[in-house]
């Protein structure tokens, strides 16, 4: 029976996420399959994976297949270089405890990597944030300076009433005598 590593696709229209499975390549892709060994969720920034290692490993030595895309899952999370790590030690090259090393150095050096990929996004984002605040602060002064001259014109409008209204009213008042 030739298995596959493949996504098993869930969620809703627009928001997929997906199961990471063992299944035969004769299933349908949302069908039947072996054994679930993670998931992988695109929608977050960065994409969210969750993986049974010691599973998948297992079934890549065993022979399972993967598809494109979880191909590219399976050796950002170390899986190939497991696998070609312990090739090495199957060779007799280096110990298990080297390989463990160099795993481990790897490892280390990806997680940097992403570390810094996600506080590069979140500056960006805070600068983002700060720039609208910004924008937003400067609309609102202009807001506040326009009504403002609309409320000292119509203070001096009402001033000017007052101004003329007395004037019209002595006037009358001496007729009146």
């Amino acid at each position: 029976m030739a298995t596959k590593i493949r996504l098993q696709r869930h969620g809703r229209k627009g928001y997929a996420f997906y199961q990471i499975v063992i299944a035969d390549s004769r299933a349908p892709r949302d069908g039947k399959f072996i054994e679930r060994i993670g998931s992988y969720n695109p929608n977050t920034n960065p994409a969210t994976i969750n993986l049974n290692f010691e599973r998948a490993l297992y079934w890549v030595q065993t022979g399972a297949q993967p598809t494109d895309t979880t191909r590219n899952i399976l050796s950002d999370e170390g899986v190939y270089m497991m696998k070609h790590l312990l090739g090495g030690v199957k060779k007799g090259a280096f110990s298990m405890e080297e390989c463990q090393v160099k795993f481990d150095a790897w490892m280390k050096n990806k997680t940097a990597t992403v570390e810094a990929t996600k506080a590069k996004l979140g500056d960006a984002k805070l600068a983002d944030l700060k720039a609208r605040l910004e924008a937003e602060k400067a609309v609102n002064a202009a807001k506040a300076e326009a009504v403002a001259a609309k409320k000292a014109e119509k203070a001096a409008a009402e001033a000017e009433k007052e101004a003329e209204a007395p004037a019209e009213e002595a006037p009358a008042a001496e007729s009146a005598e």
